[in-house]
């Protein structure tokens, strides 16, 4: 079964080179493309896709306010998998605070493209790069740390984020710890249950914030 997805950027020459990236996939289908996050909310009520690739800085309706929109608006939202120029924008790291599940650079390599959007369909996390990391902790405070020692974490799940915040996924888990994958789901769903998480972007955020993990 194809991934489904939803291309938004005010730039038609970054739409067009996605579409024939990820068209070029037997299992990605692009399904509909909008040039501002205003259209945003209508086209994923009407098309339903399982990804929408959304460019962080739009002119009408940026990215943070198209994310917080379609997470708040649409029963089951897709993931949303923000697209930027810059790795160290502020607005990338308001649009994964709002809700998206990861992030891409516009110059990222074709395969890197599939790779992410594969990812995140399949609900796992993208490893942030050193900027990104640093906005979190930057952004971090007393209610963040608070947070987090009201989650009580067990040790096992705690390795589990410690995990989590360098991007691997379930099966790397899994072999780091050597326990089953289906024992690292079980751990993952409760450490996104204690942290009020949306999903696993969500509660890395929630682990530099905190400062449960650094930067470095």
């Amino acid at each position: 079964m194809s991934i489904t997805v939803l291309l938004v950027d005010d730039e038609p020459l970054v739409r067009a080179g996605l579409r024939a990236v990820l068209s070029a996939q037997g299992d990605i289908e692009v399904v509909g493309e909008a040039a501002d996050g205003a259209a945003v909310i209508p086209l994923v009520r009407r098309l339903r896709p399982d990804v929408v690739a959304m460019d962080v800085r739009m002119p009408l309706l940026d990215g943070i306010e198209a994310t917080r929109a379609v997470l708040r608006g649409v029963p089951e939202p897709p993931k949303i998998l923000v697209i930027t120029t810059f790795e160290n924008d502020e607005y990338v790291y308001g649009a994964l605070r709002a809700g998206a599940d990861g992030f891409l650079l516009k110059r990222s390599r074709p395969a890197e493209i599939v790779h992410a959007v594969r990812l995140v369909a399949a609900g796992e996390s993208l490893l942030f790069p050193a900027a990104v990391r640093r906005l979190a902790a930057e952004y971090g405070n007393a209610s963040a740390r608070e947070a987090m020692d009201r989650a009580s974490l067990t040790e096992r799940e705690a390795d589990v984020l410690r995990l989590m915040t360098r991007g691997l996924s379930n099966a790397e888990i899994a072999q780091r710890l050597v326990v089953g994958t289906e024992t690292v789901k079980s751990h993952v769903s409760a450490v996104l249950a204690k942290l009020g998480a949306r999903d696993r972007t969500q509660a890395v955020i929630a682990a530099y914030e905190s400062g449960f993990v650094s930067p470095g």
